[in-house]
């Protein structure tokens, strides 16, 4: 038996939207293109953008479609850092790489302020409040964090940046689906999401702008996208992002309901089965798909090694750290402990697993735990 508890790193593609694609594949044509089947292509882009746009309560000309979240967020950040002369930005410490790195390059140029989490996973909004400047221009923080799960106060936020000019971007990836995403009751300026973490494909995202504020493109050549993201449009992923929101959105309820039980499930049998564990975080305060595990009596990268030779795919934080088991930066930002963060791991359930999942990977950390303590007895 084999389960897979990684969904915050990819969820597989939905075999019906899948189909539902490839049926429809048959209008090929290029929507830049001024003759019928050009036309035809344009009509189902700006049909599919309507249907996305309507997911989050944007309009349709907010939406700039990329090839995923990493872009957007790059888009968003280096977009508004290249309409403004002497910049100022905030950001956390526990944001995802393609915010973090983007900010830490951009600092070598820019001023940057990174905010640290507290014990909880969140961040300080008076922390945030005194690192504001005049010419803050761009405050970036994620709605739920993609380690641990935990959420952000982005209403509060939103909130405290009302009163001054500095654009809110909220990178939303796993927030949606998962909890409601409303651009315009966030107070988001800017707000990026993923297709492959809601069931539909890889190499799918979008950044939403609110209109009116101005961004410049990184991707140039053709007017695609309103001069806002050069590239031949990519008609059938975007038709599979529009249907994998809409179902997302549809289902939502039940999703997270049945996730919130897997993942009480787990907590429940690590405890039954007297495993030590604390949860990182609280766990009170994250989404329902999300939780991070310390486990002090061993190392994150001997444990994942085997619980994948038991079959049980977990990660020790973010995806985009692949082929590499470094300590997490967010852990080691909310406890400011090394060795904690070298000890800890993601579970990240799906409203497509079983009961029995649980249990299965409860039996292989309680094997493995029992196997070690034998041995330090030996």
């Amino acid at each position: 038996m084999s389960v897979y508890v990684d969904y915050a790193a990819t969820t597989p593609f939905d075999k019906k939207i899948l189909e539902e694609v490839v049926n429809n594949a048959e209008n090929f044509g290029n929507p830049s293109s001024i003759h019928r089947i050009g036309k035809d292509a344009k009509a189902d882009l700006q049909k599919y953008r309507r249907k996305i746009a309507g997911c989050i309560n944007a309009k349709p000309n907010e939406i700039i479609l990329t090839s995923g979240a990493t872009e957007a967020n790059n888009l968003a950040i280096k977009g508004i850092a290249k309409e403004h002369a002497n910049p100022h930005f905030i950001t956390t410490d526990i944001e995802h790489a393609s915010v973090r790195t983007t900010y830490q390059d951009l600092s070598e140029e820019y001023d940057v302020t990174f905010l640290s989490a507290k014990e909880n996973g969140q961040i300080d909004v008076e922390e945030l409040k005194s690192s504001l400047k005049d010419n803050t221009v761009l405050v970036s923080i994620m709605m739920v964090n993609n380690e641990t799960g935990s959420m952000q106060p982005v209403f509060e936020i939103a909130e405290v940046l009302k009163g001054h000019d500095a654009l809110f971007h909220v990178d939303a990836v796993q927030g949606f689906g998962h909890m409601d995403v409303d651009a315009g009751n966030l107070g988001a300026d800017l707000l990026t999401l993923s297709g492959h973490k809601i069931y539909g494909p890889k190499g799918i995202g979008l950044l939403y702008l609110k209109e009116g504020i101005k961004l410049s493109a990184q991707m140039t050549g053709g007017s695609h996208e309103l001069s806002r993201r050069a590239g031949t449009e990519n008609i059938m992923w975007i038709q599979a992002f529009s249907l994998a929101m809409e179902k997302a959105e549809a289902h939502r309820s039940e999703r997270t309901i049945k996730e919130m039980q897997m993942k009480e499930r787990f907590i429940n049998e690590l405890i039954e089965r007297k495993i030590p564990f604390e949860v990182n975080g609280d766990v009170n305060n994250q989404t329902s798909h999300i939780v991070n595990v310390y486990f002090d009596w061993t190392e994150a990268e001997f444990l994942l090694t085997a619980l994948d030779m038991a079959g049980v795919f977990v990660s020790a934080g973010s995806a985009c750290n692949a082929g590499t088991v470094q300590p997490s930066h967010v852990i080691q930002s909310m406890y400011e402990d090394e060795e904690r963060a070298l000890k800890s791991i993601r579970f990240s359930f799906s409203h497509l697993m079983a009961e029995e999942d649980t249990t299965e990977i409860a039996e292989q950390l309680e094997i493995i735990y029992n196997r070690l303590n034998k041995t330090e007895m030996i």
